[in-house]
């Protein structure tokens, strides 16, 4: 949902399947397929420890657990809604927000937790 810094080409591929994911939606709108975009904040998975990211703030910050982003996200499934920003009331209002703001506002809060080292910042 927003540029990537430290992290480009991870942002990208989610750019990508976001994208990917409507126009799948558009293409099968009339077959009874559903098609929903999952789109989690930061879930407490290994994820950052594997990526290298335990020394940003992402990595080091509390996380979204990753039972309540399944539920959500299967439920929005089940609901056959475009999207799913799923998680914390915190990680549903960012990724709302990030909707409206410009790329290069977005770009730079994304900087703020994805820079390493920036979790003893």
């Amino acid at each position: 949902m927003m540029p990537g810094p430290f992290e480009a080409v991870y942002a990208a591929s989610k750019a990508f399947i976001h994208s990917f994911t409507e126009g799948l939606r558009n293409e099968l709108k009339d077959t009874g397929i559903t098609v929903t975009a999952l789109m989690p904040g930061p879930t407490d998975t290994n994820f950052f420890h594997r990526a290298g990211m335990d020394d940003t703030k992402v990595g080091a910050n509390k996380k979204d657990d990753p039972a309540l982003v399944a539920k959500q996200d299967f439920e929005a499934l089940m609901a056959d809604k475009d999207d799913a920003i799923a998680g914390s009331l915190k990680t549903k209002i960012q990724g709302t927000v990030s909707k409206i703001l410009p790329d290069t506002v977005n770009a730079e809060q994304h900087r703020q937790l994805t820079e390493p080292g920036s979790a003893n910042k």
